[in-house]
Formats: structure tokens, sequence, C-alpha cells
């Protein structure tokens, strides 16, 4: 018998936790033993390498890491499924490496030692922005990054400086890691079934660009930029710099043209234009 949890087993579980999957949590649960398998291998862990799942809901993807040897450190916040997780996995894979941790995952500061070095994760989509930037933030042992979005989400995410979808979360994700899109997932596999399409997205952590800037006065920059999307920077920063004439100055010390717009810039351009009023 597979460990893994198939479409009938999904809702018979659901039914007797009496669980019935919410918008608000934007709660769809993987029920397809192909795509959770697929997801793992596209994950490209390391063997044994300790996982971080948030929203682990019914508990699909936990199995199929579990069952691939990688121990899981999982956040749910539902009271639930939280409680139930645990009970899942002993009945499928008796002896198995988890940790399920009932949280909000944006508050989560902490993890048990040793940290999990890799978070695979189908992120609730009405979240999945903030949390994966909140995580990338609280814990910088993570190396790499898969996580299960909205296609149009995945989009943005991996965009590159000059596309069209190109925005606040292409740029602040770039900030920890290169972003690549690493597959599409059907509606089919999820029950209950979204009306949008998935797609995978992959994250390889990378040191954030040189600056005397900190991470927050570079972010305060790229939302002061796309605040107005199209106007020219030394308009879209005009309030954070004090005036357009002391916008013109910063981007002009930062080697970035005063006409250009903050969708052709790319995280490293925006930690100059930071630094360039540090100070100041």
């Amino acid at each position: 018998m597979s460990a893994l949890l198939g479409p009938a087993e999904i809702r018979a579980l659901a039914s007797e936790l009496g669980v019935r999957p919410t918008k608000t949590l934007g709660q769809n649960f993987l029920h397809d033993a192909n795509t959770i398998r697929r997801i793992v291998r596209t994950a490209e862990l390391t063997p044994g390498e300790r996982v971080l799942e948030v929203g682990p809901g019914l508990g699909s993807l936990t199995l199929g890491l579990l069952e691939a040897g990688h121990p899981v450190v999982a956040v749910e916040i539902d009271r639930v499924l939280a409680h139930a997780l645990p009970v899942t996995v002993q009945a499928r894979i008796p002896g198995a490496d988890l940790t399920v941790i009932e949280a909000d995952a944006m508050a989560v500061t902490a993890l048990p030692a040793p940290e999990p070095t890799a978070l695979v994760a189908n992120l609730p989509y009405n979240v999945a922005v903030p949390v994966l930037l909140h995580l990338l933030a609280a814990f910088p042992a993570l190396r790499t990054a898969l996580v299960l979005v909205q296609a149009e989400v995945a989009d943005r995410l991996a965009a590159p400086p000059g596309s069209k979808v190109y925005g606040v979360p292409s740029v602040k994700a770039s900030w920890y890691g290169k972003l690549s899109r690493a597959g599409a997932v059907g509606p089919a596999v999820f029950w209950p079934v979204p009306n949008v399409e998935s797609g995978l997205v992959r994250l390889v952590r990378h040191e954030p660009p040189p600056t005397t800037a900190t991470r927050a006065q570079v972010f305060t920059v790229i939302d002061a930029a796309f605040a107005q999307r199209r106007k020219m920077l030394r308009s879209a920063l005009a309030t954070w710099a004090g005036s357009s004439a002391a916008a013109e100055s910063a981007l002009v010390a930062a080697g970035v043209s005063p006409t250009a717009r903050g969708e052709t810039l790319d995280v490293a351009a925006f930690a100059r234009v930071a630094a360039s009023r540090v100070g100041s």
C-alpha cells in the first residue's frame, strides 16, 4: 500500500475530522501521488535533508517528503489539522521524523534544531508572498525553497526586470535568492478544485547585494518605486527622498537614470539607491 493519500482517502480523512476546506485559510489539498512525488524530486533535496513545510493540511506532501527520507518540520495554523497530522503519519510511515508546530507561519520566528535547510510547501494562495518573504528573512539556514503557488503569483515571483509582471514580489524575493519557474500544476490534482492554474517556483539562496543600507531600507525604496507604477523614479521616489530634486540626486549617485522606471531595475540597483541616502 502506498504511504500517500489518494482522492478518496483525502475526502474520507477530512470527513472523519469534520474538516471543510476554507477560502479564508487558502486550503486546497493535494491528492495526486504522481504530482507529490514530482514536487519532491523537483525540490532537489540532499539525502536526508531536513525540510520546512508550511500548511501541510491533511498531510499529502508531508507523507511524500517523509517517504523520500526527509525529516519534516510542519507549521500548521489549523488546530484540528495540526493535531491530526502526526496520527496520519504514524499510521502510514511509522517512526517517521515529523515535528508539528501549531502556529501562523507569519508569526514563527524560531524552529527546533537542527533548523531545516529547505522549504517545500503548497502555500496558501492568499498569503503566499508574505509567508515566503517572512520565512526567508527569519530563517537564513534555508538554502533552497520550492513553493507551489497560484500560476500568476509564480510568474511574478520569477519575473526578470523589464517583464510586464515584474514588481515588488519579484524584487524582494530576489534579495534572498535566484528564482525560476519549476513547472506547472493543473487544478485537477487538488481538492477542492481551484479555479486557477498553479505553478512551482524554485529559489536558490544567495547573498544579498552589497550595500550599506539595511534590508528594510532597501525594501522601503522598492515599495515607493512601485507604488505609482509607470512613473519615472525621480517622481516616484520624491516622497521617500524628500523632494524630486533629492530623489534625482540619489538616483544619479547610485548610477541609475532619474527617468528610469522601477520595473527596469534589479535588486542591486535598488540597494544602491537606498545606500545613497544612508546617513543623509
